[in-house]
């Protein structure tokens, strides 16, 4: 049997596989939405549960605030790293280096009461105060020390204070 639908000649057999067709296809399709409905509920409740946070905080505000406080540490960072490089600029210009000499400069007042001091920057410029303390009182001088040498003579008490500022020798105290 044949019937004319639309002017197309469509045998009742033909029609009722493609309805029994399309039913199975609708059945399948139906199931897939179930599941998927079923996935989607199961997402949301756990997207829900995430974004409550702890003491009911959200995480947007959470994750707002460690981005604050990250841009506020490479803010501190910078600042810690500008101070690091003048302190270690203005070190280039210290006194680092540092010997001293404990004497009796005239043997005659005992208590080693003069002194040879030796001050030097990293690149070994500085100077010598030499102290020599006597009964009518106490004379220092000064004598200006460029890489590690003076123009001046210098005394032994004085080479021995600037040795043990370049770290040429250990200083070794004397025995009474």
């Amino acid at each position: 049997m044949n019937s004319d639908f639309l002017g197309i000649y469509i045998s009742i057999d033909d029609l009722l596989l493609t309805i029994g067709i399309m039913a199975i296809i609708m059945v399948i399709l139906f199931i897939l939405l179930a599941v998927n409905m079923g996935k989607t509920n199961r997402l949301r409740k756990r997207y829900e549960a995430f974004m409550q946070g702890k003491n009911a905080e959200s995480l947007e505000e959470t994750l707002s605030t460690r981005i604050q406080q990250i841009d506020q540490l490479l803010i501190s960072e910078k600042e810690n790293r500008t101070n690091i490089e003048k302190i270690s600029n203005t070190l280039l210009h210290t006194f680092q280096k540092v010997g001293m000499v404990k004497y009796d400069a005239f043997h005659e007042m005992g208590g080693k009461l003069s002194f040879s001091l030796a001050l030097l920057d990293q690149e070994n410029n500085g100077f010598i105060i030499n102290a020599m303390h006597s009964r009518e009182g106490c004379y220092t001088y000064i004598k200006e020390i460029l890489n590690g040498n003076s123009i001046i003579v210098l005394a032994d008490e004085e080479r021995e204070a600037l040795n043990i500022a370049l770290g040429k020798i250990e200083k070794v105290e004397e025995k009474l």
